[in-house]
Order: structure tokens, then C-alpha cells, then sequence
């Protein structure tokens, strides 16, 4: 038999591959919204889309933070008064997820920045305040060393008069309070330090941090114990009363705001800390998940116009200085076409709570603040829009229907926020591998194509996309295609997968 009639061992036939059948659906989620930065009064919205386009991230992240910058400047100085008995503070706890490498810290900055320089100029007013109180102080301090000494040598008929001296000396000391210096903004302090600086600065603080490092901390990273409390209670308004061995600190209406940027894998870790979402913190948080731009940014985008960035800075600041000396919340009522448009919200709102037919009902320790948060993101956008006199203006119908979009988008992510939170690690780790075939496309792929292109913080191992890979073969998505004859010493291929025809196909 000559060699063109051998036949080749089965073994080294080419196999054929296997017809693609429907493949089984992963449960892949909805685009969510993008960022409503149209909602906001034109200064902001303008430099809230510059900025997103200077330094290429979405526009959610400079939009959230921005919402939690309006939030430090308001927060705990006014009230959104709904109807009767029911009035909401203006603070919020904002918190985006997104990926290492994606510029969160500029954002925060340029956002931030005015902030700073608002606290700034508020230490600079009260320095001289603060050194007269002192000297004043120590003179009364000395007056009632004096005094004391005193009364503690005098004999007969001096004593009485000796003792009321010293009495009312040391009343004396005791009537003068020394100025705390003002803070509007803490990074990634630990619940015991942003307690007392709650405290010391009249019940408010913001916590704005480029890192998710604070919910380790509240977990009990440090001390073993989740410290919730400051954060409950912070955000509900609720007294708060801590006893320490040197003094008991006491805030009777706390208003903390929280504007975090995170990677997305905090949003499920935060969910297996005890007490997290049982005790009610995850429901009091607006989520934010916007899609990765990166690897598809502009290498040289348009800088933020000058005007732009001055007027943001100089309308931050102006409110954060109209605001401060709020010592009782201002009262902001609705006009009576946002109270009918909030009112058809609270409607549409209660059948989507229901426990088996509500798209709602799942997450009902969020969606329950829902309403409220709508009511407070309404007081903020009309501070916002009435930066030095927002207390003498009804919020007017069309700030209630901006916020009611706010609250929609907000609705979205938290879905899916939860969503996350819930998920089984390997089907979310499926998901990742598949969303990165919609997007890339490719007819087929090897295992370290893939690992390449997809995200350390996902996979750290090779061996870890391997759950993945299985998972989505078993639903038809891909075939592992038979490894090649070796044809001598060296390292294995790397495993190769072909893919579905439905996700190959050109966008």
C-alpha cells in the first residue's frame, strides 16, 4: 500500500467540530443608565461633563461625588419638609464602584478641591476667635488658681467670702468655650475619630475618599468588632450617644455624608460583613456601577474650560459659607406641584415593594429609603440652584421631577448593586469572561488570551478562569477545541475555545 492510501489512526484525525446548538442564557444584566448630569443647575452640570471628559472617566463619578460635595456644604443645615411629622435631612451616602487605573483620584480633587479651600477660609474667620478665647482662658485659669488658693488659707471670717471668690472664678474658667477649628471633610477616619469630629464640628462631617478603606474599618479590620452606629444613625439623624472613659460625647441631630469611589469587588465583600445590610447600612446607600471606559479613552481630550472650573469652585464655596452658620436647619418646603409629583412617585413606589410581584421587593431595606432619598436629593438640587437663598423658595416642580430622575438612575444601580452582592462567585466570574466575548468578539481564543485581557483583580491565576470557562461551555457559549498533535519537547498550547456564533457576529 503506498503512503497516499495510509489511513490515519483515529487518534490523529482532526475532529470534527460539534454543531453549535441555542446556548442556555447567563443572566447577563441590562446596560444600566448613564449619569444624569443634566439634572443639575447649569454650573454644575457644566463642569460635572468637563470634568468627566478632561480626565475620561463616566460621568457618574464626577456626578456622584459632586452630589456628595452639595452634601457637605447642606448637610445638617437643612431639612426637606414633606408633609406633616415627616422632614428629611439633606445628606446622602453615595458610593461608585470602579476598577483600579480608572483616575477616581483626579476626580476627587478637582471635586473636592473648593471643599478644602472653603474649610480653609472658615479657619482663617475663626482664628482670632479662637486665640482670644484662649488667652482669655488662661487668664481665667490663673484668676481661679488664685482664687482657690485662697480660699483654701483663709481663716475665720475671710472664709466665706474666700470661697464664693473661688467659686465664681472657677465658674469663670468654665464659661468660656475655645472655638473648634471647622472641618468639613475626613478621608478614611477610623468611626471612634469621625465620632468626635462629628461631634466637636455640631453633629456634621463628610467622609469623601478615593478608596473603599473605610468599610474594612467599619467591619472591624482593626478592632475585631463592626462599628456601625456613627454610620446608622448619622444618616437617619438619629441621637447618638457614645461613652467613652475620658468623656461622653453626644450629637442629638448627626448628618454625615459618605462619597466613596470603591472597585467593584468591595460591593460584594461589604455584603458578607456581619450586620452590613441586617442592621441597615446597605440600604442607606445610593450605588453607583458605571461601565469601564478603559482601554477605549481619548489620549488627548479637551481641557476643562477656565470659566467653568471658577465658577464651580466659586459657587461651592459660596454655599459651603452661606451655609455654616446654620446652627437650626433651614426648613425647605415643597411648592404644591413637587409635593403632587412626590406624592404620584410614593404611588408608583409602594406596589414595587410587595414581596412577590414587586421588582422592588427583594431589596426593600433599600427601596423603603427610596422615597426619602428622592425628597433629599430634591433639597440639594434646590440649594444647589439657590445657592444664598434656597430657604426662602419652595422646591418648585421641575427640581422634584430632576430628582425623581436621580432617584430612577439610582434605582437601576441598586439593583444591580444587590444583584452583585447576591451572585454566585463563579456565575459572576462567567459573566465577566462573557462580557468580555460581546465586547472583543473573536471567533476563538486560548485560555491565556484571556487571562491576559481580563481583570488581575478577577482572576489573579490562570487556574481561576478555569470555573468560568467550564461554566460557560456547559451553556453552550463555548467549545474547548482538541489540543494539537505535539510535534515535540516544549511547553503545552495554551488551551483553545471556539465561540458561539451568536457572540462572534460583528456588532
Amino acid at each position: 500500500m503506498s503512503a497516499d492510501n495510509v489511513v490515519p489512526w483515529p487518534h490523529e484525525q482532526p475532529a470534527a467540530p460539534r454543531p453549535w446548538e441555542a446556548p442556555v442564557p447567563l443572566g447577563t444584566r441590562p446596560a444600566l443608565p448613564v449619569f444624569p448630569a443634566h439634572v443639575f443647575p447649569s454650573w454644575l452640570a457644566d463642569f460635572v461633563n468637563a470634568l468627566a471628559e478632561e480626565t475620561q472617566t463616566p460621568p457618574d463619578l464626577a456626578g456622584c461625588i459632586a452630589l456628595a460635595a452639595i452634601s457637605t456644604a447642606a448637610g445638617g443645615r437643612a431639612l426637606v419638609t414633606v408633609r406633616g411629622t415627616w422632614a428629611e435631612p439633606v445628606n446622602i451616602y453615595t458610593v461608585v464602584a470602579m476598577p483600579p487605573g480608572s483616575r477616581k483620584s483626579p476626580v476627587f480633587r478637582a471635586i473636592v478641591g473648593p471643599l478644602l479651600a472653603a474649610e480653609k477660609l472658615l479657619q482663617e474667620q475663626v482664628k482670632p476667635q479662637i486665640t482670644e478665647a484662649r488667652i482669655a482662658q488662661k487668664v481665667a485659669q490663673e484668676a481661679a488658681e488664685k482664687a482657690t488658693h485662697k480660699a483654701t488659707t483663709a481663716r475665720g471670717e475671710a472664709m466665706p467670702a474666700a470661697l464664693a471668690e473661688a467659686q465664681s472664678a472657677a465658674l469663670a474658667v468654665d464659661s468660656i468655650t475655645v472655638p473648634v477649628e471647622p472641618r468639613l471633610v475626613s478621608d478614611d477616619a477610623t468611626p471612634e475619630t469621625a465620632t468626635t469630629l462629628l461631634t466637636e464640628q455640631g453633629g456634621r462631617l463628610a467622609v469623601l475618599s478615593a478608596e473603599g478603606g473605610i468599610f474594612a474599618t467599619l467591619a472591624g479590620r482593626y478592632s475585631g468588632t463592626p462599628n456601625l452606629d456613627l454610620f446608622l444613625k448619622g444618616h437617619a439623624g438619629d441621637l447618638l450617644i457614645v461613652d467613652r472613659r475620658d468623656r461622653r460625647e453626644r450629637v442629638d441631630n448627626p448628618a454625615l455624608t459618605l462619597g466613596l469611589a470603591v472597585q467593584p469587588e468591595i460591593i460584594t465583600e461589604i455584603a458578607k460583613s456581619p450586620g452590613f445590610r441586617g442592621k441597615g447600612l446597605l440600604g442607606r446607600i445610593l450605588y453607583s456601577l458605571p461601565a469601564s471606559n478603559v482601554g477605549f479613552r481619548t489620549i488627548e481630550p479637551d481641557p476643562i474650560p477656565e470659566l467653568v472650573t471658577a465658577a464651580y469652585a466659586a459657587n461651592l464655596e459660596r454655599l459651603v459659607l452661606t451655609m455654616h452658620g446654620w446652627t437650626d436647619p433651614a426648613r425647605l418646603i415643597l411648592s404644591p406641584e413637587a409635593a403632587e409629583l412626590f406624592a404620584e412617585q410614593r404611588r408608583h413606589t409602594e406596589p414595587r415593594l410587595r414581596p412577590h410581584t414587586g421588582d422592588l421587593g427583594h431589596i426593600a431595606d433599600w427601596a423603603a429609603k427610596f422615597d426619602g432619598a428622592v425628597a433629599r436629593i430634591a433639597g440639594l438640587l434646590h440649594l444647589a440652584g439657590h445657592i444664598e437663598d434656597g430657604w426662602r423658595h419652595p422646591i418648585d416642580g421641575a427640581t422634584m421631577a430632576a430628582a425623581m430622575e436621580l432617584g430612577e438612575y439610582f434605582t437601576a444601580h441598586a439593583l444591580t448593586a444587590f444583584d452583585a452582592m447576591g451572585a454566585d462567585p463563579e456565575q459572576e466570574a462567567a459573566r465577566t469572561v462573557y462580557e468580555w466575548l460581546t465586547r472583543t468578539r473573536p471567533e476563538q481564543f486560548t485560555v491565556r488570551e484571556a487571562f491576559t485581557a481580563l481583570p488581575r483583580s478577577r482572576f489573579r491565576k490562570v487556574a481561576d478562569l478555569e470555573p468560568a470557562l467550564e461554566l460557560l461551555e456547559q451553556l453552550g457559549w463555548i467549545q474547548r477545541e482538541p489540543e494539537p498533535p505535539r510535534t515535540g519537547p516544549g511547553r503545552r498550547p495554551s488551551p483553545r475555545y471556539a465561540v458561539h456564533p451568536d457572540l462572534n457576529r460583528p456588532a
